[in-house]
């Protein structure tokens, strides 16, 4: 299936990350050649893409904030969990991985996915059903992090059961009554961070299945954050850990 990415960020990592195949660009007749615009057209040619000036009405039949820019691409490439393994085995590092337990919000999926690819995290694990996907939104949302991303679509549970054979330690992102701080954990060694849904926090053998529970300390009058705000704080407290 083919589908349209707008927006000059997304576009230009799309094109930066090589890992779809690309149809054709439209650009805005009469754009100032700025910001990634350039590269953008210079990879663009680079691959023997045709290039389309096009009107606004055309970009807007596609997305209404497109920025003057929009590529036509393969559907995202989500890649088997054995590819996010043997990636984070190469890197190095302890492993560090990110599960989103049935987060729906496109914009807190994008929020998740861009926090975990500039925190370095090596693979996200999403769920097959139940879940929002990485659609073109997503993609935006996400600034285009996404597409420098290893992401699969997998069982949760039995993903967490492969993680915990590899001596990767499971932290669900919830409150309950044996929940601890960050503070409180070694984030130092092979981790995975899960984060719930947005309403119902997680599910219940997800839950169990995890090795602790860790929430984010708050102090002031609001009483929780949402999911995108709270995993994105774990996931960069577990980075500073990691040094």
């Amino acid at each position: 299936m083919k589908e349209w990415i707008t927006g000059r960020n997304p576009v230009f990592e799309v094109l930066r990350a090589k890992r779809r195949h690309a149809f054709r660009l439209f650009a805005l007749r009469g754009i100032r050649m700025e910001g990634h615009l350039p590269e953008i057209v210079e990879m663009a040619k680079a691959r023997k893409l045709p290039i389309h000036e096009v009107q606004r009405f055309e970009l807007d039949k596609i997305e209404r904030n497109n920025q003057g820019i929009a590529i036509e691409v393969s559907e995202y490439p989500y890649r088997p969990l054995d590819d996010l393994i043997k990636h984070s085995q190469s890197t190095g590092e302890a492993p560090f991985f990110l599960l989103l337990d049935t987060i729906q919000d496109p914009q807190n999926l994008g929020t998740l996915l861009r926090t975990a690819e500039i925190m370095g995290v090596h693979g996200v694990i999403i769920p097959s059903a139940k879940s929002a996907l990485i659609t073109p939104s997503v993609v935006a949302s996400s600034s285009g992090a996404s597409e420098h991303l290893l992401v699969s679509q997998f069982n949760l549970a039995q993903a967490i059961d492969r993680l915990k054979g590899l001596d990767i330690w499971v932290y669900g992102l919830d409150e309950d009554e044996r929940s601890r701080t960050p503070a409180q954990l070694n984030l130092k060694g092979g981790i995975a961070i899960v984060v719930g849904n947005e309403g119902t926090g997680l599910r219940s053998l997800v839950r169990k299945k995890c090795d602790e529970i860790m929430r984010i300390p708050q102090y002031g009058k609001i009483d929780s954050l949402n999911a995108a705000v709270a995993g994105s704080i774990a996931i960069y407290l577990a980075r500073q850990a990691r040094g």
